[in-house]
């Protein structure tokens, strides 16, 4: 698309203001109403306004998804099918996803706040290239033949959980959907899904699109509404196998405690993050590591479990190096997220701007020093903008540097030694994400390989592409990761298959 092509602004919000999302469960390859006929009102972040009424969901739905899997499972409708012809549906899915990107990059973002520029440029394609990536994986991926003694042979092989149950989040709603929907459909599940109450428009759109690729009913059900009410009956169901849960740590512990009260099924959750980006003397490229340092804290308005939230900086390159980051902040201007020229768009609702606010004034009583942004802005539209928020003069022990706040907001803390900064690096109960900014090899060596964490990115902030996995230690993770083959694992059962070979007459 050439620059000339780019949509503007009035033209976004005409294309928006025609949308005529989807609002109900989607349940057996079509749309219903919840059983109990209520509806709930999702928002524009931007604006404040109201977007739609969408189905609410409840234990009785998710009841009536879970039994029409359960049938999906059973009769292998999906999982006996061959697997090229599951790929080729996939893949076919993929296509749709991209052909339709314009439509679901527009609910995601007058749904989410996020930047029109993000999901068309990164969150949609990373959706179809996810769900194209483990399509194509499907007829790659071999069983084993073990070393078995004479007379006998041993074949490993995985098969699929059965009914699996994925929760997402609001902050990636598509995104993070095919990071689940992607494995576990790939090897052979059928699924029920609970998109985040205030981010479901572009799931819904994206399981019509599915049935139209061709992928049989009952394989994917979609059921919206509160976590207390789906999401719990989600954990709690006896005949789901497995869950995957992308959310927040203390959600996350319920998810272990529903699958111990109820039938101990599989759960893997992926939390939430506190990450270093931790910066030695030594690193010359002050303007690439502004870009990369601003780019993993105020992305998606810093609503990212891995977002590079705390700053580790030698002593000796503080000043410089915050100099660089005050001029890398007239790149993210903070707006109307339908304008492409915006970075920054709006926090997910007005209860979380108010958490993020009320950190920042934590972060100010506690004598932390704001250096940049730190307020509210943009109050006249309605919307719930808060600005790039640097804060120095922060200490180990201050809240702002210990909890994770999921907002536009860094801080600041520096180190005279290597050892300093690795024990800074680890202090904190989580380890999802992390960056190391240096010129010696051997200190990128020594400390990434000291850093507890998941993803430890090298002279940038990166969280790999859909080869490598992505997953925590600590709080961060349980039992699983997304992303590459690893995420197969988690929605497979592995098989031994010992078969004892008749010596010859």
């Amino acid at each position: 698309m050439t620059e000339d092509a780019v949509p503007t602004t009035l033209q976004n919000h005409a294309d928006a203001a025609a949308l005529r999302p989807r609002t109900q469960l989607f349940i057996d390859g079509g749309f219903r109403d919840a059983v109990s006929g209520r509806r709930f009102v999702t928002e524009n972040p931007a604006t404040g306004q109201p977007i739609a009424e969408i189905a609410e969901g409840g234990p009785e739905d998710i009841d009536v998804a879970v039994a029409v899997a359960r049938k999906a499972a059973d009769d292998g409708r999906w999982s006996r099918m061959s697997p090229a012809d599951r790929k080729a549906i996939l893949v076919r899915w993929a296509s749709l996803i991209e052909e339709n990107g314009r439509e679901i990059s527009l609910l995601e973002t007058i749904d989410s706040g996020k930047p029109i520029g993000d999901t068309i440029g990164i969150d949609v394609p990373e959706t179809g290239n996810c769900i194209r990536w483990h399509a194509e994986a499907i007829d790659k991926l071999y069983g084993q033949v073990a070393p078995s003694p004479e007379g006998t042979v041993a074949m490993v092989t995985k098969e699929p959980l059965g009914v699996v149950g994925l929760v997402i989040p609001w902050n990636y709603p598509i995104m993070m959907a095919a990071w689940k929907l992607g494995p576990s459909l790939a090897t052979g599940n059928t699924v029920v899904i609970k998109p985040a109450s205030a981010t479901a428009l572009s799931l819904l759109r994206a399981a019509e699109l599915a049935s139209e690729a061709g992928l049989p009913d009952g394989v994917l059900n979609v059921v919206t509404g509160p976590g207390s009410r789906v999401g719990e009956a989600i954990g709690r169901h006896m005949d789901i196998d497995g869950v995957g849960f992308t959310g927040s740590t203390e959600v996350g512990r319920r998810f272990l405690t529903y699958a111990g009260e109820s039938n101990l099924k599989r759960v893997a959750l992926e939390l939430g993050g506190k990450s270093p980006q931790v910066v030695f003397g030594d690193y010359t490229d002050l303007e690439g590591l502004a870009a990369n340092m601003a780019f993993a804290i105020f992305w998606n308005m810093g609503e990212n479990c891995s977002a590079g939230s705390r700053l580790i900086v030698h002593r000796s390159a503080k000043d410089r190096v915050l100099e660089a980051l005050r001029a890398e902040l007239a790149n993210w201007p903070v707006g109307d997220p339908l304008d492409p020229a915006t970075k920054i768009g709006a926090l997910i609702s007005k209860t979380h701007l108010e958490q993020v606010l009320g950190y920042i004034d934590i972060g100010e009583s506690e004598g932390a020093r704001v250096v940049a942004g730190g307020n509210r802005i943009l109050q006249e539209t309605g919307g719930y903008f808060v600005p790039p928020t640097v804060f120095d003069n922060v200490r180990p022990d201050m809240r702002i540097y210990r909890e994770e706040i999921f907002g536009p907001v860094l801080t600041v803390l520096e180190f005279d030694t290597e050892a300093e900064a690795v024990a800074l690096a680890n202090d904190t109960e989580y380890g999802l994400a992390s960056s190391v900014y240096t010129n010696d090899l051997n200190i990128a060596h020594r400390v990434a390989r000291e850093i507890k964490a998941g993803t430890v990115s090298v002279n940038c902030y990166s969280e790999g592409d859909m080869t490598v996995p992505f997953g925590g230690y600590k709080m961060s993770g349980f039992s699983g990761h997304d992303k590459s083959a690893h995420a197969h694992d988690q929605y497979t059962e592995t098989k031994t298959t010992w078969i004892q070979v008749a010596p010859r007459p």
